[in-house]
């Protein structure tokens, strides 16, 4: 009986890491979208606005977005590994 708890709480640990991973990484996207409307699109497009260049902006943000996301989510599992280290 003790090893199926041992298995339900490393399921449940994953699981929360993983919701964890999915909001940092929606964040960290919603972040740079919001950064790069600061960007001045008129010296990159001649019609900022229109689908195209809103198409670009979205693909940008999500590219920025997760290298930031994964940048954060690597130095918290590094930290947690160093913790590990520490005890």
């Amino acid at each position: 009986m003790e090893n199926y708890d041992v298995f339900d709480e490393a399921q449940r640990m994953t699981g929360i890491t993983g919701l964890f991973s999915i909001i940092v990484v929606l964040i960290s996207i919603m972040l740079v979208w919001t950064l790069l409307q600061e960007v001045k699109w008129e010296t990159f497009f001649k019609h900022p606005r229109n689908a195209k260049a809103r198409m670009f902006q979205v693909v940008v943000a999500v590219i920025l977005g997760h290298l930031f996301a994964k940048f954060i989510l690597e130095y918290w599992s590094f930290t947690t590994m160093l913790r590990s280290f520490v005890e």
